[in-house]
Formats: structure tokens, C-alpha cells, sequence
């Protein structure tokens, strides 16, 4: 600070002893010209600084406490850079303190000064603690200052938005649910399902998707274990058909994780309408799975639609339309996914430990245990490659260990696979116990290899559609007639599918590594998928089939045709996603920056050919009227005419009393059955009269519209006074009461 001429310098103020005035001829030291007082110059010719002028405006003693050893003055500061530190230190521009003045605040600066002024007089200070040195002199009267103004540019301000209530938060959230993704998802998935099986609920009281055999065997199958559920659960496995023979539900797939379903209505219409239901449910369950998979892994949201529909949709699986336990396999990608998402595990970003989760480990667990539940059909292939990865996963985790390398995940989502893996091969113990029991007490429903070779397709039926595909089943009935099974052994996939899965082998967003992986695992299943054609099997489905238990059960090695499915739309999944990312690459250049609508076709364009390419052509035939003899007559009965065909149809009108009934229908054919059928043919006589009463069958429903052409034709009206048994005419039936 410059000196004054009697070599003093102007007094300071000092607090704590600290002296807050730089070395002499520092630059920093000399005040504004404009901010010095012209009433008292000095010996120098300058005025004198006042103490006031070495305090920066905004700081004042603050800066002092502080121990600030370099002062500016304010109005230097402002001039110089437009504005102002407050007493925080932050810049005040002159707009902020026009806005403070215009709400009735001084500058924050000087008032901090004018407070800590020793001179200052604590009078001078109004109620609000405001400084009034500023009135004028001779004022008789204090001046009470006018109520603070508001601020004009509020005027242009956006209106606060208005804190809802709990209802406004309430439909707030309804909405946000609405448009997320995975609801979008399952919508999107319901309609598909809806539109791509018409006309299955066109009248779904009446009409049975594709036959009415195996339908109404599943059908009477949900029933069943509803109606054992809520009278006699211990009795779930001796069900009503197939009498006197034990474990008779364990005689075909189950369908047992539908058993809730089952619950609701009785009779057989509500048996047809809770089929189609369930129907419909699960081809919605199959495209929401394939979907959530795909989006798991790493693909885009057009690459993942693709995955679904061509995985629920393929044309081989337009031919199970009949068999519901195999249509049902939306468990499979859905439980992958969720125990994927459990391990914070990605093909596209490998491993992220931070998005572990043990709660989607245990529903991918509980997802995985009910899709076995719904049959070994397709849920034994499933076990196994559950039981294959779960291996891989236990000996990576114990070499990194080994290596004292970091464990790859923690203790809680240890102890989930752990839970979650034994309560899947809990349920899978409980499920297969009743069947080693079947195969124990009838030998004749074990395979062979030679069972296994009547089923297996040839490399053609990669290449063949079924007859219910719209778009290829006309096309391909020569290839079809040259197949000696055509219902197992038309195998396309769709040629969509081959294309748009050969196209990810080059561009795709996964790695290279896993595309080679994945096209492995399509090679391994569709060798698998041909049973005993390929070479005779030595070597490939005949060491599965001698040694890994439960194998030996199968008989359509086409349904591993599911896994093939699976992994092409994977593959075609990151090609389409590649190819729309590449689409948003291009349109980045754009004003505005979305793709043009040509380009937004265009990466529809592969999901709209694999929804074409998945039209079907299914029969809806009506189910057979229930006789009225069927809702009033009691069991143990037996119903004439007696066929694997058309034991399946009495299965189902059994439902509204639940009575033993000798028929039944399955995968194989009881011999005691068999029996019953070659003696029966003769009925009414004294030998098959004596033999279903050895039997315990106390009643004999003959069907008049469906003897045409056979011996009972002539013989139901045979007399019977002689049998010691008498006959009744019941609606449409003929009643025999043994």
C-alpha cells in the first residue's frame, strides 16, 4: 500500500493481531483511482484511502478472519470483470444484484462491512437489520423502508409444477407401468398369441386345436390334477382312467404345473375352454421368454422381437400344435434369462459383478422347476443342460479359487444357486418317482433303440414344413409323403431363420467367439435332433440314450429340434441388432437425428418375414358332444368302442363325475388294457361279461353312433336275460349294468 507523506501509513483494520496489508509497492496494494475520496488529498497529491476502500465489496471482515493478505477493491473488481464476490466467494454479476436490490436487499458486501465497522452505530440498523446510513441528512423522523418488490422476471418463469396428491402418484405410476418395456413386451407377446393362433379362441368352448385326441387327453389331464388338488391330493398320481391300473397320471407328461389352472370349472367344456386358454398363454409365455432372453444377452429391441417370434412360431412347431406339454416351453428362455440377470451375466458385456442379484437367481430357479413340472418331454433335455452348466459354473469358481484369484460371485448368490438348484432337482426326484414306479410295473412302455429309429428324421426334415404351415404346406407335401412320420420329422425352422442366422455368423453384435459357440450348440442339437440317422447313432444320441436316465423315455429325438431353435434366433437376433444399431449410425447425420421412415421399415423388416413365415394353417375341429350317459351313469365303467383314439375323448367327458373309467389313452398301451379290448370285442357274452366283473367294472356304455361297421352293431341288441345283466337306452348310449 502506498505511504502517505509522513512516511505513516493509513490505519487498518486488524483482527486476531494478523495484518492484512501486503509488502509496499505491490500492485495489488494500490486502490482504483475512481474508489479514493478527493475531499483530503495527501502529501502525495492523492487523496487519502479510507478504510473503506481496502475492503473488496462482498467481503469485508470476512476476508480479515479468514486471513486474506490481498485486497481488491470492489469497484475495480467490478469494472475489470463485470463482477462481484459475495461472501461465499462466488461471483455475483450485476444482474444478481440488480435482482437483490429489486427485492429491497442492499449489496451483501457492504453490509458485511458497514457490521463490522467499529464506527458503526448499532442504532443505525432498522428492525430487519438493515442498514440506513443511507437516508438523507436532517431527516426528523425514522423512515421505515418500503416492503420488499417482487421480482418482475418472475413473470416470464415457468409455473412451479404442482406437487400431486396420492392419487395423481397413483396414476402416475400406472402410466409409467404401462409404457415400460417388459409391460409392452407382454402385450405385444398376448396379441401375437392371440392373432397367430386364430382361430383358437374363435369358439373355445367347442373346438380343439389341430385333433381332438392328445388335446383332450391334456385337457382331462389339467382337470384331473385340480380336481385332485381340492378333494383327495394324495391321490393325484391314481387318477380316474386306465382302471384298476396304479399311477395312471404318470403314464404320459403331466402337465402338473398347470394343476392351478384346473382348479377353476368343471365338466369337459370348461376342460376345452381352459385348454385353449392355456394354449394361447403359452405360445404368449414362449415369444415374452425368447424376448427377455435375447434383451438379457445383449441385443437390441427389434433383434429380440425376432428371437421370440421365431422361437414360439418356427413352422416345425406349428406340427405339436396337438401336444400341449411341448408348446408350453416359455419356462426355458425365461428361466435362463432371470438366472442370467441374477449373476449380472451378459454375452455382450460378460460379467458385472454390480448387477448381481440372489432374487432373480431364486425365480430363475422356481421358473425352472415349474417348466419341469409341466412334463420330462422337453424338461429332461432342460435338467440336463442346467446340470451341465451348473458344473461349468462350480469348476470355474473353484479354479479361480484355487488360483487366489477374486471369487466370481458372493456368498448370497452361492447359497441361492445352491437353494434354487436343489429345490429343481427336488422337484425333478418327486416327478420322476412315480414314473420309475410305471416303468417297474409295465415293461412293455420302455424304448428302445429301434423305437427311437420309427421317429427319427432324416436330413431333409430340416427342409420340410408341416402341413399346417400357410405358407409352406402345400409346397412341401411331396417332401412330406417321402418322410415315414412326417408329424416328427418336418423340422424346418424357417428359411428366414437360416438366413438371418447365417447373416449373424458375419455381422452381429455378439463376439466371435460366441457366434462360433452358438452355431457348435446348433450343429450338436440338430445331430442330436436326427436320433439314430445320423451314422446309426453310435457315437451321438445312442451313449445318451444307454446312459443318462430318463433318455431311455424318449421317443421323438425331433424335439431336441426346440435347442436349434433357440440358438439360430439368438444368432439371428444379434444380426438384426447390429444392423438396426448401424441404422442409428447413419441417421446420427440427420436433422433431426431418427432414422427416415424407409429405414425404420427396413429393420422391421426381418420380424415382419419371420411372422409371415410363422402363419399357420391349423385345424379347429369341434370336440365330440358329452353323451348323457356319461354324467349319470357310475363307475367302474368301460366305453365301447375302446381305442387309443378314442379312449382320449371318454377321458375328457369323464370329468364331470370323476368315475373310473377302464379307458384311457397314453404314450403306450397297459396290457390289461389291451386285454379288456380283445375280450370286449365280442360284448355282450359270458366271457367278457366275466371278465370285467373280475375286473370290478359294474357298467358297460356302448355308443350307438360309433359302432357302425363293428360287431357291436349287431350284437347290442343281442338278448341279454341269460347274462344274468340288463340293458338300458340312455340318450344316445346303451347302458349295460353287470
Amino acid at each position: 500500500m502506498t505511504t502517505n507523506a509522513t512516511g505513516g501509513s493509513p490505519p487498518s483494520r486488524q483482527t486476531g493481531g494478523t495484518d492484512p496489508t501486503p509488502g509496499a509497492g505491490s500492485p495489488q496494494d494500490r486502490p482504483a483511482p475512481d474508489a479514493r475520496d478527493s475531499s483530503e488529498p495527501d502529501g502525495n497529491g492523492l487523496p487519502p484511502t479510507t478504510d473503506s476502500d481496502l475492503k473488496p465489496a462482498g467481503s469485508g471482515a470476512e476476508a480479515q478472519l479468514a486471513g486474506t493478505t490481498t485486497e481488491k477493491p470492489a469497484a475495480a473488481a467490478a469494472d475489470q470483470t463485470g463482477t462481484t464476490p459475495d461472501q461465499t466467494g462466488r461471483r455475483r454479476t450485476w444482474k444478481d444484484m440488480f435482482r437483490r436490490s429489486r427485492a429491497g436487499k442492499d449489496d451483501a458486501g457492504t453490509d458485511e462491512a458497514k457490521k463490522d465497522d467499529p464506527g458503526e452505530d448499532k442504532a443505525g440498523k432498522d428492525e430487519a437489520g438493515k442498514d440506513r446510513s443511507d437516508e438523507p441528512a436532517g431527516s426528523g423522523a425514522e423512515r421505515q423502508e418500503p416492503a420488499a418488490e417482487a421480482d418482475p422476471w418472475t413473470s416470464f418463469a415457468p409455473a412451479p409444477e404442482p406437487v400431486p396428491g396420492r392419487p395423481g402418484r397413483a396414476v402416475r405410476a400406472t402410466g409409467r407401468f404401462l409404457v415400460h418395456e417388459w409391460t409392452l413386451a407382454v402385450l405385444a407377446s398376448l396379441a401375437l398369441a392371440v392373432g397367430l393362433t386364430w382361430p383358437t379362441l374363435r369358439y373355445p368352448l367347442y373346438t380343439l386345436p389341430q385333433d381332438y385326441w392328445d388335446p383332450s387327453l391334456q385337457a382331462w389331464q389339467m382337470a384331473w390334477s385340480g380336481h385332485a388338488l381340492r378333494t383327495n391330493p394324495g391321490q393325484l398320481f391314481q387318477s380316474n382312467t386306465f382302471f384298476p391300473e396304479p399311477w395312471s397320471f404318470a403314464f404320459s407328461d403331466m402337465l402338473l404345473g398347470y394343476a392351478p389352472a384346473g382348479l377353476l370349472g368343471t365338466g369337459p367344456d370348461a376342460a376345452v375352454l381352459r385348454y385353449n386358454i392355456m394354449f394361447v398363454l403359452a405360445h404368449a409365455m414362449a415369444t415374452f421368454g425368447a424376448y427377455v432372453l435375447a434383451r438379457q444377452l445383449g441385443a437390441g429391441r427389434i433383434g429380440s422381437a425376432v428371437a421370440g417370434v421365431s422361437y414360439t412360431y418356427a413352422p416345425w412347431l406349428l406340427a405339436q400344435a396337438g401336444h400341449l406339454h411341448i408348446v408350453s416351453n416359455g419356462g426355458i428362455p425365461l428361466a435362463l434369462a432371470m438366472l442370467a440377470r441374477g449373476h449380472g451375466w451378459s454375452l455382450r458385456h460378460g460379467y458385472r459383478p454390480e448387477r448381481r442379484r440372489a432374487g432373480w437367481a431364486y425365480a430363475g430357479w422356481v421358473v425352472a422347476a415349474w417348466q419341469l413340472s409341466l412334463g420330462f418331454g422337453i424338461g429332461l433335455v432342460f435338467a440336463y443342460v442346467l446340470a451341465l452348466t451348473l458344473l461349468v459354473s462350480a469348476a470355474v469358481w473353484f479354479w479361480r479359487r484355487l488360483r487366489g484369484a477374486r471369487r466370481p460371485f458372493g456368498r448370497r448368490l452361492f447359497i441361492a444357486d445352491l437353494v434354487g438348484g436343489l429345490l429343481f432337482a427336488a422337484v425333478g426326484a418327486l416327478l420322476a418317482v412315480p414314473y420309475f414306479k410305471v416303468a417297474e410295473l409295465h415293461p412293455n412302455a420302455e424304448r428302445t433303440l429301434g423305437d427311437i429309429g420309427v421317429y427319427s428324421p432324416p436330413a431333409s426334415g430340416f427342409f420340410t414344413a408341416p402341413a399346417e404351415s400357410w405358407i409352406w404346406g402345400g409346397l412341401h407335401e411331396g417332401a412330406r409323403a417321402a418322410l415315414p412320420w412326417h408329424p416328427e420329422m418336418t423340422l424346418l425352422p424357417g428359411f428366414v431363420l437360416y438366413a438371418l442366422a447365417a447373416g449373424g455368423l458375419f455381422f452381429s453384435v455378439w463376439r466371435l467367439r460366441h457366434r462360433l459357440l452358438m452355431l457348435a450348440g446348433v450343429i450338436v442339437t440338430m445331430v442330436l435332433a436326427m436320433g439314430t440317422r445320423f451314422f446309426d447313432g453310435t457315437f451321438t444320441y445312442a451313449p445318451l440314450f444307454e446312459h443318462l436316465p430318463g433318455f431311455n423315455g424318449l421317443r421323438t429325438p425331433g424335439r431336441m429340434m426346440l435347442w436349434t431353435t433357440l440358438l439360430l434366433g439368438l444368432l439371428a437376433a444379434g444380426a438384426v441388432s447390429a444392423f438396426a444399431r448401424r441404422v442409428r449410425e447413419i441417421s446420427a447425420d440427420r436433422v433431426p437425428a431418427r432414422p427416415s421412415p424407409w429405414l425404420r421399415a427396413v429393420t422391421l423388416l426381418p420380424l415382419l418375414l419371420v411372422l409371415v413365415e410363422g402363419l399357420n394353417d391349423t385345424p379347429h375341429p369341434v370336440v365330440p358332444e358329452q353323451p348323457v350317459a356319461m354324467r349319470t351313469v357310475e363307475g367302474p365303467l368301460l366305453v365301447l368302442p375302446s381305442g387309443q383314439n378314442q379312449d382320449q375323448p371318454v377321458m375328457l367327458w369323464s370329468t364331470t363325475r370323476f368315475q373310473q373309467v377302464v379307458n384311457g389313452g397314453s404314450g403306450f398301451t397297459p396290457k390289461q388294457l389291451d386285454d379288456v379290448r380283445r375280450v370286449s370285442a365280442a360284448f355282450p357274452d359270458q366271457t367278457s361279461v366275466d371278465y370285467l366283473r373280475t375286473l370290478g367294472v359294474r357298467n358297460v356304455v356302448v355308443l350307438r353312433d360309433q359302432i357302425v361297421g363293428t360287431p357291436w352293431e349287431v350284437t347290442v341288441e343281442a338278448p341279454v336275460e341269460q347274462l344274468g345283466i340288463t340293458r338300458q337306452q340312455v340318450g344316445n348310449a346303451v347302458v349295460f349294468r353287470l
